[in-house]
């Protein structure tokens, strides 16, 4: 808690990912000061929230966004402009926050509509108006998107992304989905059982999982047990399944290690010369399955180990790529990331 509390820290956007029912919405309560930790202190401007008063004025600096919007029976305009008019804001002070919102969300000819007859991308950007037109110094955002059609969604996150550069607003989102995560955030944070396990910059744990049970999370497709078997200048080799795979790093002959390759670094090829790759790993592989995942294709691998590429539609026409054909496959020795045991 306290790493990830760290993390949290103004005009950043912070996503707290994990699978279904890793205790994100607990831990997003918690913070928002819904649900009383049962050990530890939650801090804002290095004074604690431990009393009625100081939680009180806590919880009017944040906003909250559920995945369900939670609209009242009334207009768009009217919910947009409920936090305000509980604030005490007057009425002209209230329509230019509201009318400033429902454009920047792209809902102003929603306003008198009713918000029973809003579709449920129209109800959630209706939630993140109201929530933003109070000006918070925190928002937080549980799984917001998870009920929205893809494109619907799709359009959402890169207008929430826009707004939330623009207006400098710190945000926390719980989210299982890595490629929302990725657009938005500017700091990871991966919860597994109740439990944050990593904190970082999306590159920092996209790249350099602490585990095999992050990396596998965040997309990591081939994961390889080895031993070290060499130590070279700058690199080393590592025997998976009888075959040795080159990596950078500083390990000892005899180390027990785990290699990590994200797909999109493994490249095949039908030219069997391998002396024509810059690479240091060229494998020979037989294609065990593909599967279509949108524009690009996940590429399953035999070569005497696991091991898993993405190509896009374009290359497996070209490479004429189907199960059963033999290939060659080649990945950099910086593209391999290495755990120690």
């Amino acid at each position: 808690m306290p790493v990830f509390c760290n993390a949290i820290v103004r005009g950043k956007v912070v996503s707290l990912i994990g699978p279904n029912g890793a205790g994100k919405s607990t831990l997003m309560l918690a913070l928002a000061s819904r649900l009383r930790p049962h050990q530890g202190t939650i801090y804002f401007h290095g004074q604690p929230v431990d009393s009625r008063n100081s939680r009180a004025s806590y919880r009017r600096k944040l906003a909250m966004v559920f995945q369900e919007p939670l609209l009242f029976d009334t207009t768009v305009f009217e919910n947009v402009a409920s936090g305000l008019k509980i604030r005490g804001r007057s009425r002209g002070e209230i329509n230019l926050t509201v009318e400033e919102q429902l454009a920047r969300f792209g809902i102003s000819h929603l306003a008198r509509r009713s918000a029973r007859k809003l579709s449920g991308g129209e109800a959630q950007r209706t939630s993140l108006a109201r929530a933003f037109a109070i000006r918070p110094e925190i928002i937080f955002l549980d799984e917001p998107f998870a009920s929205l059609d893809p494109p619907t969604r799709e359009a959402l996150v890169e207008d929430l992304h826009a707004i939330l550069r623009q207006t400098r607003t710190t945000a926390v989102i719980a989210t299982h989905d890595r490629q929302e995560a990725l657009r938005l955030s500017d700091i990871l944070a991966v919860m597994f059982g109740g439990t944050i396990v990593q904190t970082g910059t999306p590159g920092e744990v996209m790249n350099r999982p602490r585990d095999e049970q992050v990396a596998s999370f965040v997309g990591t497709e081939t994961i390889l047990s080895g031993i070290v078997t060499h130590v070279y200048d700058g690199t080393f080799a590592v025997s998976i399944a009888g075959t040795n795979l080159e990596a950078v790093g500083a390990v000892s002959v005899g180390e027990q290690v785990v290699c990590c390759i994200r797909p999109e670094q493994v490249t095949i090829s039908t030219d069997m010369q391998t002396g024509h790759s810059s690479a240091r790993n060229t494998f020979t592989g037989t294609i065990v399955k593909i599967s279509p995942m949108g524009l690009f294709y996940r590429v399953y691998l035999d070569c005497g180990f696991p091991l898993v590429s993405y190509v896009t539609t374009q290359s497996l026409e070209n490479l004429d790529l189907g199960e059963g054909k033999t290939v060659a496959a080649s990945i950099k020795a910086t593209a391999v990331y290495v755990i120690r045991k």
